[in-house]
């Protein structure tokens, strides 16, 4: 049976001080919350991992995450974060894939494969984030888009490896932008990638894997989203950053 999941995407905000007041204030409130959720993952920025990782682990269901890593294990690769690194510090996820990344950092699919490949060879679960643009999606061209994402990135991992991936769909127009995409539309991309991974895996590894909901979810509208037959959760950005929003959206199941 697949998870029902709520991770938190900081992206590039908080101080060090600001990061350890979110984390206490959210230890706090899922100590003394009773909620449905199977696991919360915390995706701050690297530099706050290893505090993110050791401040929650007496607090049940949760996990962190970076939100990249490098395609190789060491070497002169300035300023980049290997795998080993992430997994020293604690962390059990790494999100992959992330549209930012792939837009501003020109990731492709070829290198989020290599990524992907070295994540999993480290014991290291994987958030894959996949979605289209406006443009893409004007044209009537977004599932196929998103099956050639999964295809070109995912798809050549036995079972097994597949055991370790979490799918985001982020719809790229509604990232950030206060638009979010209709539960019914939410809805259809969820049950095409869940499509395309029983085609390949089979119908009982499609059911075993979670697929979150990316794009501007929210306190006001995750419980309708999260109501969707094939939303397993979410992969919250801002809301992420305030510790009774995200509580909030962890409620929602």
């Amino acid at each position: 049976m697949r998870k029902k999941i709520v991770a938190g995407n900081w992206k590039m905000n908080k101080t060090y001080e600001e990061a350890i007041q979110l984390i206490n204030d959210l230890n706090a409130g899922l100590n003394n919350l009773s909620h449905s959720t199977d696991e919360i993952i915390i995706c701050p920025p690297a530099l706050y991992l290893h505090e993110a990782a050791t401040l929650t682990r007496d607090t049940a269901k949760v996990f962190t995450a970076s939100q990249n890593c490098h395609t190789n294990e060491s070497g002169a690769y300035t300023g980049e974060i290997s795998v080993k690194m992430i997994k020293s510090v604690g962390a059990t996820y790494s999100i992959l894939g992330h549209s930012e990344r792939r837009m501003y950092n020109h990731e492709s699919d070829e290198m989020l494969r290599d990524k992907v490949n070295i994540a999993l060879a480290n014991n290291l679960k994987v958030i894959f984030c996949c979605g289209e643009s406006l443009e893409i999606r004007s044209k009537n061209e977004y599932i196929n888009f998103v099956k050639s994402q999964l295809e070109n990135s995912l798809f050549h991992l036995s079972k097994e490896q597949f055991s370790s991936i979490v799918i985001a769909y982020e719809p790229i127009w509604a990232i950030g932008t206060g638009v979010t995409a209709s539960k019914e539309q939410a809805q259809e991309m969820h049950y095409e990638i869940r499509y395309f991974i029983a085609a390949k895996y089979g119908s009982e590894v499609a059911e075993a894997t979670s697929i979150l909901y990316g794009g501007s979810c929210n306190p006001k509208n995750a419980k309708e989203l999260f109501e969707q037959a094939d939303v397993d959760g979410g992969l919250i950005g801002g809301a992420s950053l305030v510790a009774a929003d995200f509580i909030s959206i962890i409620q929602s199941f």
